[in-house]
């Protein structure tokens, strides 16, 4: 056999082993792989359907809502439109398992026996035909040993016959091993033609499944977008109904100067009632959006006037007339806004309030995160938390260190304590 044939045989029985030791197990493992992402696309889709049925409960909450009516709409919307983007998917991978690992594994299997007896067919028919040929050339060698000094006439005829036989058989040998590599060699691209189509087969089907749901969201989003461009839209019947509540009614008599003054002073020399003991509750929005700040100490617009009556070795020098002033005077406390709602309950010795009141501090000490104040709007007294107010700027009004909160207008539950002890103001 020349070296081109046998060069030629190499490659056919390369690419048989190629098949059947390299192919066939990548596609048991490319099985097995698919399998797994199934499993990983059918859990992503289990929790984006639990996501967003959350979702969608809290757009019904929503929708209950005055103001958020359209918004708890619109978050079912979304909830609806990903429900049926998942729905899709799950389609999609469906097909994907029922055209692609199941067939590969029912093929795999197939050929892993078709490929092992196609094989062995080629190389039990190579040597048969090699052992044929080697016998022709043997029986040629011999032949010539006998005519070797003898009467070479009497061979010519039989050596003819055996040329002629060697070169038949070896013309058959070359067609066999061309015939079979080119058969090896389809053999083999059919397989990876095969994988190609059925892939490009699942991509159109995942193609197919982003322009399903882009068209899916991309009608929807403008207007789910708009619905929340304004965030200060109210709807008109709840705008008149808080500017009806705005309005002061025209019989309520005003109260005389001389009397709000006397009574004034009255509550200045009341003493406060005992405070809580154990710590407020801090408010459970306040930071939590925010780093923890420190907080800077209490300074009320007082304090240069403070200041201004200290002696040089440290105590404080009152003149007369701020002696007669001294106390809780009012009018020269710092104040506060309240940023949310307290409510003392049974408790007479907390202050309640809503968000953005105005508290005027009567004890600028805080005492386990308690503060001691009257509300501006109704002039009750109280202890309050130290962190349900904010800054506020101006003549009088109380600035601290702190971060603005997302949610503030969140309702929080009431803050209930049994603490009776008392500081002196």
């Amino acid at each position: 056999m020349s070296r081109d044939a046998d060069d030629v045989n190499k490659l056919t029985e390369s690419t048989y082993k190629n098949v059947m030791e390299q192919f066939n197990p990548g596609l048991r493992n490319l099985v097995n792989l698919g399998k797994n992402y199934e499993k990983s696309v059918a859990a992503m889709t289990l929790a984006g359907k639990a996501y967003f049925d959350a979702v969608s409960k809290i757009g019904e909450t929503a929708s209950v809502s005055p103001v958020s009516r359209e918004l708890g709409v619109v978050l079912m919307e979304i909830s609806d439109v990903h429900r049926k983007v998942h729905l899709e998917l799950e389609e999609n991978f469906k097909r994907f398992h029922r055209e692609i690992i199941a067939e590969l594994e029912r093929k795999t299997e197939m050929d892993v026996k078709y490929m092992t007896a196609t094989f062995k067919r080629y190389q039990s028919e190579h040597k048969l035909k090699q052992d044929s040929l080697e016998r022709s050339q043997t029986d040629l060698k011999k032949l010539r040993r006998k005519s070797q000094g003898k009467q070479a006439t009497k061979y010519e005829i039989k050596e003819n016959e055996y040329l002629e036989t060697i070169s038949s058989r070896q013309s058959e040998m070359q067609k066999f091993i061309a015939d079979g590599c080119r058969e090896a060699l389809l053999e083999e691209k059919r397989r990876f033609c095969f994988l190609v189509d059925k892939h490009c087969m699942f991509s159109n089907y995942v193609a197919s499944f982003h322009e399903k749901a882009k068209e899916l969201l991309a009608v929807k989003l403008p207007s789910w977008q708009d619905k929340c461009s304004d965030v200060t839209n109210v709807p008109d019947t709840v705008m008149s109904m808080i500017e009806g509540l705005r309005t002061p009614m025209s019989g309520t008599p005003e109260s005389s100067p001389l009397a709000a003054r006397n009574n004034k002073n009255n509550r200045d020399m009341m003493a406060p009632p005992p405070a809580p003991q154990l710590k407020a509750q801090i408010s459970p929005l306040a930071n939590m959006f925010n780093q923890d700040v420190p907080r800077t100490s209490i300074t009320s617009t007082s304090t240069s006037d403070h200041n201004s009556g200290m002696t040089d070795g440290g105590s404080v020098s009152l003149s007369p007339a701020v002696s007669l002033a001294s106390g809780l005077n009012v009018a020269r406390k710092p104040r506060v806004r309240t940023i949310f709602p307290h409510k003392a309950g049974n408790n007479d010795t907390l202050l309640s309030f809503d968000e953005g009141d105005i508290i005027v501090l009567l004890i600028q000490e805080e005492k386990d995160g308690w503060l001691y104040g009257e509300l501006e709007k109704n002039r009750q007294r109280g202890w309050f938390p130290s962190s349900y107010f904010t800054c506020m700027t101006g003549v009088g009004f109380l600035c601290i260190s702190r971060g603005g909160n997302p949610f503030a207008t969140v309702k929080l539950r009431p803050t209930v304590t049994n603490d009776r002890s008392a500081p002196l103001v």
